[in-house]
């Protein structure tokens, strides 16, 4: 491994998995988790929501620790990172998502480029996987909270996170006030760049897994509502024409699936006037329209490795 000075310690690093009801896909996340190739301490801590706290049987290897805990505070995937973040010490915070993997190098590369850098918060590429379809998705070198409010970045996945725990008193906690903890990890991106460098490796070290059982494949109320939260909370999306039309046309989209055509139709034209070549505003006036099925749009741009 290069590029870490020897003179440095590697920093310990708190692995935060929030899980529930998914016992098998978890195991997965487990194992990858705890085979990493890091040179330095890390600990894997499962947060259980709204389901009572189960042993995972894995093995455990030398210089890793494997914790169950419940989540004590708001229920939802917010509140039971917050719950990790609170009862681990590691330098480093990382989150790996129940269903998703890593690649056995990728918390030495992060924390790498993390000290070679002095970041707070880095990323990695991804590979998305849906059903037989796997896509490559590889994020910039570096964003900035200018880049994020006119594009949510779908390589910067929640489960490529890696955060200096000494950073999150600027940055904060997950943000437990979103609907249904819709968009937590935008959120907590926006914060992080406002605060300070966002950095990824172009490595695809992490296998990103898009089935029926994700959480939130048809929640479009909880979509919706998480969305016009994010647009109250930040006065910087509202005045981005692109950033507004993005977020407008997701929640056309939503309103859409839930057969609210009238609804999906103003959001629609919102979305245009800000960004006339708004993908998904036109997505929302065929579903609308009964054109085309909302599970038939999101499957295609799933295969694609994106969402709407």
């Amino acid at each position: 491994m290069t590029g870490f000075s020897p003179g440095n310690a590697w920093p310990n690093v708190s692995v935060i998995v929030a899980t529930r009801g998914r016992p098998q896909l978890l195991h997965r996340a487990v194992v990858s988790i705890l085979g990493q190739a890091y040179p330095g301490a890390l600990e894997c801590v499962l947060v259980f929501d709204q389901t009572e706290p189960a042993d995972v049987q894995v093995d455990v290897p030398p210089g890793r620790r494997l914790r169950v805990l419940a989540n004590t505070r708001t229920p939802g995937l917010a509140g039971a990172r917050n719950t990790g973040i609170a009862a681990t010490d590691g330098a480093l915070i990382a989150f790996c998502d129940d269903d998703d993997t890593w690649q056995p190098s990728k918390i030495a590369v992060q924390v790498e480029l993390l000290e070679r850098s002095a970041a707070d918060f880095a990323a990695c590429g991804v590979r998305i996987h849906h059903g037989e379809h796997v896509a490559i998705r590889i994020p910039p070198a570096e964003v900035g909270f200018d880049d994020l409010v006119r594009e949510r970045i779908t390589a910067l996945h929640p489960s490529t996170f890696v955060i200096r725990r000494s950073a999150l008193t600027a940055i904060g906690l997950v943000d437990e006030e979103i609907p249904g903890s819709y968009g937590e990890d935008y959120d907590l991106l926006l914060r992080a760049a406002k605060h300070g460098r966002v950095v990824a490796t172009a490595q695809p070290l992490v296998d990103v897994f898009w089935h029926e059982q994700s959480y939130f494949a048809e929640r479009w109320q909880t979509i919706t509502s998480a969305l016009r939260f994010l647009l109250s909370k930040y006065p910087e999306l509202s005045a981005d024409p692109a950033g507004r039309a993005r977020i407008e046309g997701q929640i056309a989209f939503a309103e859409a699936a839930l057969t609210r055509r009238l609804d999906a139709c103003r959001s629609s034209l919102h979305a245009l006037r800000g960004n006339p070549r708004e993908r998904r505003a036109y997505l929302a006036l065929a579903v609308a329209a009964g054109v085309v099925p909302a599970k038939s749009v999101v499957r295609a741009a799933n295969r694609r490795g994106r969402g709407i």
